[in-house]
């Protein structure tokens, strides 16, 4: 039995053809909109998460942008430019434009219009009014002489046109017509019905896939970090890594100590075998060269002189001996 919703209309019983179309059109319907109601489902999501995530906030933050760019700007200089110079612009326009128009319509053009206008009252009284009595009554004979033309001539063949030929065909074609749209009503329900059906399908599918993936993969993955990495971690940490962490700090240490004592010994030995090298090269330049002479004074540029002139001596040209 069909199940009705409350409030909705009931169908009227219907014939063997409607129910020969509509099994088949519903079971073709549903095989090929099932893929496109997934694919579809799929895109929302999707669609949707893209919107929330990447969408919105690009958009707030466009908007922001748009606002300290554009809408602020353009505040300020409505408010601080445009405004005050269409004021200034007004005021202008009142006082070259609206005032010495307004003297020329009230002493001017209102004087000449009064006797414009009793010429054309005159002419339309006296010429216009007369000639369009005539065009009038010209207008009513060739009205009628149309309206018989169009009556014979289109009137009168177009309503035998559509009472003998039109109105017949018209039946035909709404029989037809009736046919095609119970096949339309049909295969658009089977749609309707299919796309329904599919979304539960697609819905159960992905439900299906969810719980799957996490039975398969999260779950055991989840508990195998808390089970069983968490603590062989803390046990490597402990037992393992910080141990051997000491231990090689302290054996860098050591190892400084040495390499710094060795090269405090290399350094030391070597400036002993550099005093050793400097005194033995000494030695034999002094067997072979003999020993080193004074050291004539530095010439400090001076011109030879007697010596360093005291308070005693005397070197003027007066006191020479």
């Amino acid at each position: 039995m069909e199940r009705y919703e409350a409030g909705a209309p009931r169908r009227e019983p219907e014939g063997c053809l409607v129910v020969a179309i509509r099994i088949p059109v519903r079971i073709v319907v549903l095989v090929l909109v099932v893929p496109v109601r997934m694919a579809y489902d799929a895109l929302a999501a999707g669609g949707r998460v893209l919107a929330r995530a990447v969408l919105r906030p690009l958009g707030r933050a466009l908007a922001r942008v748009a606002y300290v760019l554009l809408v602020a700007p353009s505040v300020l200089l409505w408010r601080h430019v445009l405004v005050p110079a269409g004021t200034a612009l007004a005021l202008l326009f009142r006082v070259l434009v609206v005032v010495p128009a307004t003297w020329l319509w009230a002493r001017l053009l209102v004087p000449l219009a009064r006797g414009t206008g009793a010429a054309i009252d005159w002419l339309y009284t006296r010429v216009l009014t007369p000639a369009g009595h005539a065009l009038a009554r010209l207008g009513t004979a060739l009205g009628q002489i149309l309206h018989w033309t169009v009556r014979v001539l289109l009137v009168l063949p177009a309503a035998a046109l559509w009472r003998l030929v039109l109105t017949p065909l018209g039946r035909g074609l709404a029989v037809v017509g009736g046919l095609l749209a119970v096949v339309g009503r049909e295969v658009g329900e089977a749609l309707g019905h299919a796309w329904r059906v599919a979304g539960r399908i697609s819905r159960a599918v992905g439900r299906f896939l969810g719980t799957l993936l996490r039975r398969t993969l999260v779950d055991p993955a989840r508990w195998m970090h808390r089970r069983l990495l968490v603590p062989v971690g803390h046990v490597l940490r402990d037992a393992v890594l910080r141990p051997a962490g000491r231990a090689a700090r302290a054996a860098g240490r050591v190892t400084r100590q040495v390499l710094d004592s060795a090269r405090h010994a290399g350094r030391q030995a070597l400036d002993s075998a550099r005093a050793t090298v400097r005194a033995a090269r000494a030695d034999v330049r002094r067997v072979l060269l003999g020993a080193p002479g004074p050291r004539p004074p530095a010439d400090s540029g001076e011109p030879p002189g007697a010596g360093t002139r005291t308070l005693g001596s005397s070197t003027t040209a007066l006191t020479k001996d």
